[in-house]
């Protein structure tokens, strides 16, 4: 990995992607007693566990919950890096493909990548 790129620290967020957000929500709390996070971003619902949070989201753009497969491709893997803009640079010239620019978020900027066997992996920096 190119230094002046920075390094990846390792996951930070960890989100699954559901059909229906609040029907998800409810059934994290009331079958695995979880408790929601005062606040969320868009079309999310955050709870608060430790040491890493995690939550029910909209699905990313082309995932297909439809599908008839069991969803392993809905889970949403966040990790977090130096310099999000850097690395979406060094990894768009390296002819990764990205599924999402980078972009504002509560989390920093952030940016969706797809790995070698096509799981979808968000970038953020510390914002």
């Amino acid at each position: 990995m190119n230094e002046s790129v920075g390094s990846v620290s390792g996951p930070d967020f960890i989100a699954l992607q559901v059909r229906d957000v609040e029907a998800a929500a409810r059934f994290y709390e009331s079958k695995l007693g979880l408790t929601r996070a005062p606040a969320a971003p868009p079309g999310a619902v955050v709870f608060t566990t430790s040491p890493i949070p995690f939550a029910v989201r909209e699905p990313l753009p082309g995932v297909d919950l439809e599908s008839g497969q069991r969803p392993g491709n809905g889970v949403a893997l966040w990790l977090k890096c130096d310099d999000a803009q850097a690395l979406h640079d060094f990894l768009a010239e390296a002819g990764v493909e990205i599924l999402r620019a980078p972009a504002p978020s509560p989390f920093g900027l952030t940016f969706t990548l797809v790995d070698l066997d096509g799981y979808a992996v968000t970038m953020h920096d510390a914002g």
